[in-house]
């Protein structure tokens, strides 16, 4: 089953890059006592997450911060290092947080996964977004298969 709006995020561990290389994200301290933007994409590099999905939310970051969202995230089905490069390629650094969901726990975990085999891409997550309001799901915007609509930045900054 899905995750939905007045759910809480399942308590796990996403990666991110830090100074010292990769390094757990335990989601109950990421999500506590603040409000987070996250969105999801079915995988770095690709096209639709690469020319739209993370551009927007790079180009909107400073409207979004000014309507609340105390931070911004991208999670993806991809390792960490591809995650990292993929931020500094989009120049997401300072506006976007990059977390890795190697392995597809935390789509599985959020009921949000999506089997790409028909692609090469194994398991992955389907595009979404959602506001995360001190580790509740407030609004969530899932897209239907091969969309890009309601997930995106612009949508996001309709809804605050």
């Amino acid at each position: 089953m899905a995750i939905k709006v007045g759910d809480q995020i399942p308590a796990m561990d996403l990666t991110t890059m830090t100074a010292d290389g990769p390094a757990p994200l335990a989601t109950a301290d990421y999500f506590a006592g603040r409000k987070v933007a996250i969105f999801s994409v079915p995988g770095a590099f690709t096209p639709t997450c690469s020319a739209k999905h993370l551009p927007g939310f790079v180009e909107q970051a400073n409207d979004l911060k000014a309507k609340g969202i105390d931070e911004i995230a991208c999670f993806s089905v991809n390792d960490v290092f591809v995650m990292h490069a993929w931020g500094e390629s989009a120049s997401a650094s300072g506006k976007v947080t990059m977390l890795a969901d190697g392995n597809a726990a935390f789509a599985k975990a959020l009921g949000l996964d999506a089997d790409f085999s028909g692609f090469g891409m194994g398991i992955r997550s389907q595009r979404f977004s959602m506001i995360v309001d001190n580790g509740v799901v407030s609004h969530l915007n899932v897209e239907e298969p091969g969309a890009f609509n309601v997930s995106s930045a612009e949508y996001m900054l309709g809804q605050l």
